[in-house]
């Protein structure tokens, strides 16, 4: 792949760095002497230098003085403010030339942190995990950022190397390997990819050019400049990052975060960009790609096609329908929550993608959201845990820590039944007992100590007491790891089991996964406790859940002539067991008899 960074030919390698901020630009490579680079348009540089093999280390020096890695360095094997290195990627041999993805409405996504997932917190220790989530119904794995950050902890959002893969989870070999795995097993690969903003580590483009601008202020510092002087450079450089990951690395799609504090006034928004530049790059190649937003507006026009007005996304993160549910079972108020105190929301976010679709939010301080009935289900990704709603607590307690676990087993059915696209954070389907905390691994001592306090700020300005564990410490990252030996005790072997049987049951029967969200109602009975989700297919077929919201028993009739597709109150799912009237936070799924 040619553009900017090192590329490869055959002996030799060409450089190539938008550097319009610099008046000479030389490649210095280990054990040679600096080599200039031509200037071209638009502040390109550009220099080919024979006998140049894979691995070599290499900086520019900018203006004959300062020493820099390449702000599309391809991997950075000794850290951010290290050499950059040459990477071939025409020496890594594919084996998955059969694999074509998944629709949209067939993914089920699990987001994993690599470096806690496993001990070895590697790419390729993934590896030997990928049979399990496979056999648990899970379609698609999302990698939590994974572009160099500083050190070796960080959930990843503090990237400023935007083509490298993490040296300390094995760089771009140990990913490409565990790409080629997942498609080998039938899984397609999401990365979550930030282009709201850079981290402020080992962050020197700006001596190169204009990339970020003051004019846009985002809470991690200033926005990206797509729209101001010098923002044609910065754009290509999103929209080769985008194209790269695709062509080079052959994921399936990403979780573009954050992009509410995307800001672009040009003709055309970045956004469609990347999401053409994305389709394009996937149809060159014969598969299938999926780019999924993360947004706290609620606008449709995010995953409406350019043709109406909207962006041309393919989803959007519903973060809806995890807060309305948290509400319910946990009573907490703080922050967001305390929009969601009214019983309506959480149907309505079930049934129809957003439950805010224009009404007045206390919490935002106006009017929130666009209306979503009409949209088809595949373009909302609900979930009842993930990264950010249990790593932003101040202790990173995942819900079964915080309403047992026969509330989590009802969480998992409302996410399941919904039709809408489901992801779980990692541990959840075994009722992970570690928490996920917010941890970094800074070099720099000063900045270390400001990410503490602001940390300890968010966290009161949210309505949370307490001190939150020192994000800079090793051991919030140890104990974030998970623990995978759970999943073989009794109990949690058996909430396994419940979320398989849940995901066999979305794959297998024509009344439930993502489609036909139309044929969906959700309601509420007059006491506000017990909550019905109607699925029906075209053909007939239909299934309720039933689902006791409480912490208390609740009487409920079974729907005539049907009968039990899946009960959490099971003993087989470690559950309280059968019966009436409904157990505490029991769900019930019938399959009703054909109309």
């Amino acid at each position: 792949m040619t553009g900017l960074g090192a590329s490869v030919l055959g002996d030799a390698a060409t450089f190539r760095v938008w550097a319009p901020r610099c008046r000479a630009v030389d490649v210095a490579l280990e054990g040679r002497p600096p080599a200039p680079m031509t200037a071209g348009a638009d502040g390109l540089f550009e220099a080919t230098l024979p006998r140049v093999a894979p691995g070599a280390r290499y900086r520019y020096r900018l203006d004959g003085a300062r020493h820099r890695p390449d702000p599309a360095s391809r991997w950075q094997p000794e850290g951010v403010h290290g050499p950059s290195a040459v990477v071939d990627p025409g020496r890594f041999v594919w084996t998955d030339d059969g694999f074509g993805g998944h629709a949209l409405a067939d993914l089920v996504i699990y987001e994993l942190h690599v470096g806690a997932f496993t001990p070895e917190g590697t790419f390729e220790a993934i590896v030997p995990r990928l049979p399990a989530l496979a056999d648990l119904g899970v379609t698609a794995l999302e990698l939590m950022p994974v572009a160099e950050f500083p050190g070796s902890r960080d959930w990843g959002y503090d990237g400023v190397h935007l083509f490298a893969p993490q040296s300390t989870y094995g760089g771009p070999r140990g990913l490409r390997r565990l790409v080629d795995a997942c498609h080998a097993g039938g899984l397609s690969v999401l990365l979550d990819a930030v282009y709201n903003h850079f981290g402020p580590e080992g962050n020197y483009l700006a001596e190169y050019g204009p990339y970020v601008t003051e004019r846009v202020e985002t809470p991690w510092g200033p926005g990206v400049n797509f729209d101001g002087e010098g923002s044609a450079g910065v754009r290509r450089h999103l929209l080769e990052n985008v194209r790269y990951w695709i062509g080079e690395f052959h994921l399936d799609g990403f979780r573009l975060d954050a992009v509410h504090a995307i800001h672009d006034a040009s003709p055309v928004h970045i956004l469609v960009e990347l999401a053409a530049a994305a389709r394009d790059e996937a149809a060159r190649r014969g598969r299938r790609v999926h780019v999924i937003a993360e947004s706290h507006d609620n606008d449709r026009r995010l995953v409406l096609p350019p043709a109406s007005g909207g962006l041309g996304l393919d989803a959007v993160w519903s973060d809806d329908l995890h807060h309305a549910l948290h509400r319910r079972l946990t009573g907490e108020r703080a922050g967001y929550y305390v929009d969601f105190g009214e019983a309506r929301w959480l149907p309505r976010a079930l049934a129809e993608g957003f439950a805010f679709q224009g009404e007045p939010s206390g919490y935002w301080g106006r009017a929130r959201g666009t209306p979503s009935a009409d949209l088809p289900g595949e373009r909302f990704v609900v979930f009842a845990q993930n990264h950010d709603q249990v790593g932003n607590r101040p202790r990173g307690e995942r819900l079964g820590a915080l309403a047992g676990a026969e509330a989590q087993k009802l969480a998992a059915a409302l996410v399941l039944v919904a039709p809408a696209v489901p992801l779980l954070f990692m541990g959840e389907e075994y009722g992970e007992t570690a928490p996920f905390q917010f941890f970094t691994s800074f070099l720099d001592a000063g900045l270390a100590e400001a990410v503490r306090h602001g940390r300890q700020r968010d966290v009161e300005r949210f309505g949370w007491d307490g001190a939150i564990p020192d994000p800079n410490a090793p051991t919030t990252f140890v104990s974030s790891r998970l623990n995978h030996a759970l999943a073989a005790s009794a109990r949690h072997h058996a909430l396994r089991d419940y979320y398989a049987r849940w995901l066999a049951l979305r794959r297998a029967h024509p009344a439930l996964g993502a489609r036909r969200r139309d044929l969906t109602r959700a309601e509420l009975d007059a006491s506000g406790d017990v909550l019905s989700v109607t699925r029906r297919a075209p053909s007939g077929e239909a299934v309720r859940l039933v689902a006791n919201l409480v912490a208390a028993p609740r009487p409920w009739p079974p729907p005539a002539g049907a009968r039990i597709l899946l009960d959490s109150a099971e003993a087989r799912f470690a559950g309280p067991g059968a019966g009436a009237p409904l157990a505490p936070h029991q769900a019930v799924l019938y399959e009703l008899p054909r109309a």
